[in-house]
């Protein structure tokens, strides 16, 4: 056995020199106890040369990452989110939900990610009530989608996103407030 190593188990000596690397008073980098110091100096010479690439065998193969799940990962995992799904509420935190009764109208921008209300505009609040003559009609679609634009500036919101309901058209009504959302200053993203 080298270095005086009696056992078969891996075992390095301090007694032996070409185990554990040393510095020479030729090194130019001063001796410290950093951790980038406690590595030897490799000296490595760099050829230009080219080598010819092996052949690999017919068995093995480099398989790239898929970015989509296959039919037989979502049979195995049917309740596991899509990418979108997963990462959808960090990139475009801020939702916008509009609902619309027989008698009023509701509109609020939420956070996703902590489901807190950040803006909230109806027009069953008192002032809005006792003012407007309908609370259902296209004027009062307008007047609460200024309201919801300048409650959501002044939370620092200025970009929110709107997903329509399935079979839902963004027309009518539901156009009205998006619309005057818009000439507000919010960005739908």
């Amino acid at each position: 056995m080298a270095c005086g190593v009696a056992s078969s188990r891996t075992h390095f000596s301090p007694l032996c020199s070409d185990t554990i690397p040393t510095r020479s008073a030729s090194d130019k980098r001063p001796s410290s106890l950093s951790w980038a110091s406690s590595f030897p100096i490799a000296d490595l010479n760099v050829s230009l040369a080219i080598a010819s690439k092996p052949a690999l065998p017919k068995e093995s193969f480099i398989q790239s990452a898929w970015t989509r799940r296959s039919r037989g990962e979502a049979a195995k995992r049917p309740n596991r989110k899509s990418w979108k799904q997963r990462t959808d509420m960090y990139l475009r935190p801020f939702l916008l939900n509009v609902f619309f009764s027989k008698r009023f109208v509701h509109a609020k921008v939420m956070h996703r990610g902590t489901s807190k209300v950040v803006a909230v505009a109806t027009t069953n609040a008192r002032d809005l009530r006792n003012n407007l003559p309908s609370l259902t009609d296209v004027n009062a679609c307008r007047v609460i989608g200024q309201l919801i634009a300048e409650r959501a500036k002044d939370a620092d919101v200025y970009a929110i996103a709107y997903e329509p309901r399935k079979d839902e058209r963004i027309e009518g009504k539901l156009g009205i407030v998006l619309d005057t959302i818009k000439e507000n200053g919010i960005i739908f993203v």
